[in-house]
């Protein structure tokens, strides 16, 4: 996470967003972010969310004096953001060619979502155990949200961000700062697949039953059932993602079955 510095008086003026503070800023910071950022850190913020809802593809390129100009600051702050995004996995840097966003191969779609599905399952085995009414209250308010989402023709992107939320505030709910920084690691890098993967309202009604299905697992403490749910969901959005993805280009391995 970036370090806290006093604003600037380039500040940059705010965007509009369907959740105030932004993805990048709740995977930062959560629910409650410092009053200021540094100039860099609301740039890499900005620039951040473009990436993971796809107003910036993969691949595409990230000019530096562009985005100077935009935000009315110098190259300096836009290069540290950009360093910002290359840390979360969101941007790569090439000497000499510039910036681009960052996009992940079919394989790289599998194993983080792989990876995630163990870490999770690990945070419902926690919770499970732990059956704080907190924490179930925070799930309840969360599924009443998805719930209402889910049936909505376009729900424009909002209910995989409110799972994205949803499942950083379980992990810190957890009692495992380890873990939790594992999760909120990959979380902005699988964020735009988990977003494609819940387009479609059908998704949205499978993955709102498994957040039930957890909810009602972990209200009754039971561990291993609120572990098997949590791994079914990660690896039913890794394996519609993979679907919308497409095929393989040509030449290249599939991934593991």
């Amino acid at each position: 996470m970036p370090g806290i510095a006093t604003l600037r008086k380039e500040e940059v003026a705010p965007e509009s967003s369907s959740t105030e503070g932004g993805l990048v800023v709740f995977r930062w910071f959560g629910a409650t972010p410092p009053p200021t950022l540094s100039l860099p850190e609301q740039i890499g913020a900005r620039l951040g969310d473009r990436i993971v809802t796809g107003a910036i593809a993969p691949g595409a390129r990230i000019v530096e004096q562009e985005i100077a100009n935009e935000f009315r600051a110098s190259r300096g702050p836009v290069r540290e953001a950009l360093r910002i995004l290359e840390r979360e996995g969101l941007a790569q840097i090439h000497p000499r060619r510039g910036a681009r966003a960052s996009q992940l191969s079919r394989q790289d779609v599998y194993d983080l979502f792989e990876i995630r599905a163990h870490l999770y399952q690990a945070v419902a085995c926690r919770l499970a155990e732990q059956r704080n009414p907190d924490t179930v209250r925070l799930l309840e308010s969360g599924v009443r949200d998805l719930r209402r989402l889910a049936e909505l023709p376009d729900d424009a992107g909002r209910y995989a961000e409110t799972v994205f939320r949803l499942s950083l505030e379980c992990a810190r709910a957890a009692g495992n700062a380890r873990l939790a920084d594992m999760i909120t690691s990959l979380a902005l890098q699988t964020y735009r697949y988990s977003r494609l993967a819940l387009r479609a309202r059908a998704r949205r009604r499978q993955s709102l039953a498994l957040w039930q299905d957890s909810l009602d697992a972990i209200r009754r403490g039971d561990v291993t059932a609120a572990a098997a749910v949590a791994g079914r969901r990660i690896l039913a959005a890794r394996a519609e993602a993979l679907r919308l993805l497409g095929p393989e280009p040509a030449g290249a391995d599939p991934p593991p079955r």
